[in-house]
C-alpha cells in the first residue's frame, strides 16, 4: 500500500491526474451503480411509489452527511496546503480537528432529525401517497447517517494524503454491500422498501470500518491521538470557511431538493416524482468520469499551490479542463442516442417511460458545459479562496435553478421543470469562467 502514494510536486502531471482521476472516477461509478441497482431493485420488485420515497429521502440523508463532506473537504483543502508546506504539526491537528467536529455535528443533527421526521419528509416533497414509504426508509436509515457521513470525511483525508486507490475502496466496499445485501432483503426476504433500508444503512457502517482500520492498521501517516483531537479554533475556522462552500452547496442541493420535489408533485404528481428518481441517478452514473476528475484535480492543484510551484497549477488547470470537457461531450451524446433504452433498464411502467424520456433528454441538453462549473468551484476552493467557490457552489442551484423551477412551470407546466436545467448549467458555466479568467493561474 505505501508504494500507491503520490508525489505532487515533481510527477507528472498528466500521470498524476489519472492515478487520481481513475481511481476516483471507478469509487463514484461503482456507488454510481448502487445507485442504480437499489433504484432497479425497488421499481422492479416494490413499485413506482418506492421509487418515489427514496427520491424524497436521498437530499435529507446527503443534506445531514454533508457535514462530512465538508469537514472532509474543508480540511482537505488545508491538509493539501500544509503537506506542501511540510507543515507536520498543523496537518495532524487538522485531521483531529475534522474527527471531533465530524461526529459531534453529524450525531446532534441525527438527533435532532429524529424528532422531525414527518415535517422532514413532507418538506422534501413526501406527500400523498409516498409519504408511508418514505417514512419507513427513513426510521432505518437515520441511525447510520454519522456512519455515512465519517466515510465522506475520511475519503477526502486518505486523498489527500496521496494514496487514490484506498479513497476509491473507500466508495466501492460499501457500495457492493450494497448491491449484494439489496437482493436479500428485497426479494429474497421479501422485506420491501424496508429491506432496501437496510441494505444501505449496514453499507453505510462497513464503509466506516473500512476507513477507521486504514487509519488504525494502514499506511496513513494521520494520528488518532486525545492531542491532536483538542479543539483548535484557528483550524476550526479554517476548515469551517473551506468546508462551508461544500454545505453551502449541499444546502443549496437540499432546498433545491424541497422546490424540485414540491413542483413536480404538483405538476406532475407521484410519477413525475418517480420520473426525477430515475432521472437523477443517470446525472450521478453518466457524470462519473467528470466527477473523478474533479476529486484527482483538486489535491494536485492545493499541494502545488501550497508549494508556489504555480505553473503546475496552470498546467493541471488545463489538463483537467481539457479531458472533463472533452469526456461531457460524449456523454451527451450517448444519452441524446440512447434514452429509451436507459429509461427502460429501470421501469417497465409505460406512463413513467412516456414522461421520463423526454425529461432525461432536456435535463442533459447543456451537458458539455458542467465541466466549467464543477472544475471553477473546485479550483477556488482547493487554492483556499474561499468567497469565490462559494459564489460557484451556490450558482446552479440558487442563482439558476431554483428561481427558473418557482417560475417556468407555470407558464410550461412540467416542461418547465426540465428545460430549467440546461439553462441553468449555461448559466453557472458562463459564471464559472468568468470569475476564473480573473486568475493569473488560469490561462
Amino acid at each position: 500500500m505505501a508504494r500507491e502514494k503520490q508525489n505532487f510536486g515533481t510527477e507528472s502531471l498528466g500521470l498524476l491526474l489519472r492515478k487520481q482521476a481513475i481511481p476516483a472516477s471507478v469509487g463514484i461509478l461503482v456507488m454510481s451503480v448502487y445507485g442504480i441497482v437499489d433504484t432497479l431493485f425497488v421499481g422492479r420488485f416494490v413499485g413506482s411509489l418506492a421509487i418515489g420515497a427514496i427520491t424524497v429521502n436521498l437530499p435529507i440523508t446527503f443534506l445531514i452527511s454533508s457535514i462530512g463532506m465538508a469537514i472532509g473537504i474543508g480540511g482537505g483543502s488545508v491538509l493539501s496546503r500544509a503537506m506542501g508546506e511540510n507543515n507536520h504539526a498543523k496537518v495532524q491537528r487538522t485531521f483531529g480537528n475534522q474527527i471531533a467536529l465530524t461526529l459531534s455535528l453529524s450525531i446532534l443533527i441525527v438527533l435532532t432529525a429524529y424528532f422531525l421526521q414527518i415535517p422532514l419528509l413532507r418538506l422534501f416533497g413526501g406527500k400523498g401517497a409516498v409519504l408511508e414509504p418514505a417514512l419507513a426508509y427513513f426510521q432505518i436509515l437515520l441511525p447510520a447517517i454519522p456512519a455515512l457521513a465519517w466515510s465522506m470525511m475520511a475519503n477526502n483525508v486518505i486523498r489527500a494524503e496521496g494514496y487514490p486507490r484506498i479513497a476509491m475502496f473507500t466508495m466501492i466496499i460499501p457500495a457492493l454491500s450494497n448491491i449484494i445485501l439489496d437482493p436479500i432483503f428485497i426479494v429474497g426476504m421479501d422485506m420491501g422498501i424496508e429491506g432496501a433500508a437496510l441494505a444501505t444503512s449496514i453499507s453505510y457502517v462497513v464503509g466506516a470500518i473500512f476507513t477507521l482500520i486504514y487509519f488504525l492498521f494502514g499506511p496513513s501517516e494521520m494520528s488518532l491521538s486525545w492531542n491532536c483531537i483538542k479543539p483548535s479554533w484557528s483550524l476550526i475556522k479554517e476548515i469551517g470557511k473551506l468546508g462551508s462552500v461544500t454545505l453551502a452547496r449541499q444546502g443549496t442541493i437540499s432546498l433545491l431538493s424541497v422546490v424540485l420535489n414540491n413542483s413536480l408533485f404538483a405538476f406532475g404528481g407521484e410519477m413525475a416524482l418517480a420520473s426525477y428518481g430515475i432521472v437523477s441517478r443517470l446525472l450521478m452514473f453518466v457524470n462519473f468520469p467528470v466527477l473523478g476528475i474533479t476529486q484527482g484535480y483538486v489535491p494536485i492543484l492545493g499541494y502545488n499551490y501550497g508549494a508556489r510551484l504555480y505553473e503546475r497549477v496552470t498546467q493541471i488547470s488545463r489538463l483537467a479542463f481539457f479531458w472533463s470537457t472533452g469526456i461531457s461531450v460524449l456523454i451527451f451524446i450517448l444519452i441524446m442516442t440512447l434514452t429509451e433504452p436507459l429509461v427502460q433498464v429501470f421501469t417497465a411502467d409505460k406512463v413513467l417511460i412516456a414522461m421520463t424520456v423526454p425529461a432525461l433528454r432536456w435535463v442533459f441538453a447543456a451537458n458539455p458545459f458542467l465541466p466549467t462549473s464543477f472544475l471553477g468551484s473546485a479550483y477556488f476552493q482547493a487554492i483556499g479562496q474561499a468567497r469565490r467557490a462559494l459564489i460557484l457552489a451556490l450558482s446552479k442551484q440558487g442563482f439558476f435553478l431554483i428561481p427558473l423551477i418557482l417560475i417556468l412551470p407555470h407558464w410550461l407546466g412540467v416542461d418547465g421543470i426540465w428545460w430549467s436545467f440546461p439553462i441553468a448549467d449555461m448559466g453557472s458555466a458562463a459564471l464559472a469562467w468568468w470569475l476564473l479568467s480573473k486568475n493569473p493561474y488560469i490561462r
